[in-house]
């Protein structure tokens, strides 16, 4: 594809970069989750020992999706006097909206949708920084997918 002056679409570039290629050969790893009622401090140790950078946050009672932790945000929060570590997650988490429209990502999502989706893409989201990878229903968390792993993956990948 090309645009009207003869370059090549971002579409097309996106074609090429990955070739293909879906969220599952990116092998996000498994999400680590956490519930709003346990210590901050418990889920930054956990964060820590494994270096993710988020966390996603579920219900205890159905494991329903309800917000994530940003280890970077958080870490902001503290340093502010926000929170403390003994406080409960769910006074730093950010909270997805009901009712709202997101964008779904499953293993089989073509990267240069997750790319789009990154960049703000066509949902207007503005950039975004990860992606919570669930299944086609949203009802189970499968993983988390960053700008990074996309980075190291092109970077991996053959041209």
């Amino acid at each position: 594809m090309t645009t009207l002056d003869g370059q090549p679409s971002a579409a097309s570039a996106w074609a090429d970069k990955y070739r293909g290629a879906t969220v599952e050969d990116l092998d996000p790893p498994q999400a680590l989750s956490t519930n709003p009622h346990e210590p901050i401090a418990h889920a930054l140790m956990v964060a820590f020992e494994r270096d993710y950078t988020h966390l996603t946050v579920v219900s205890s009672e159905n494991r329903a999706l309800l917000g994530y932790l940003s280890i970077p945000r958080l870490k902001q929060m503290l340093k502010e006097g926000k929170v403390t570590e003994s406080d409960n997650v769910k006074n730093a988490m950010l909270k997805f909206r009901r009712g709202k429209v997101y964008k779904v990502i499953t293993m089989d999502t073509p990267l240069e949708e997750l790319e789009a989706f990154f960049e703000g893409g066509e949902d207007g989201l503005g950039k975004q920084d990860f992606a919570v990878v669930t299944d086609y229903t949203r009802r189970f968390v499968l993983g988390v997918a960053t700008r990074a792993d996309l980075e190291e993956f092109v970077k991996r990948r053959p041209a």
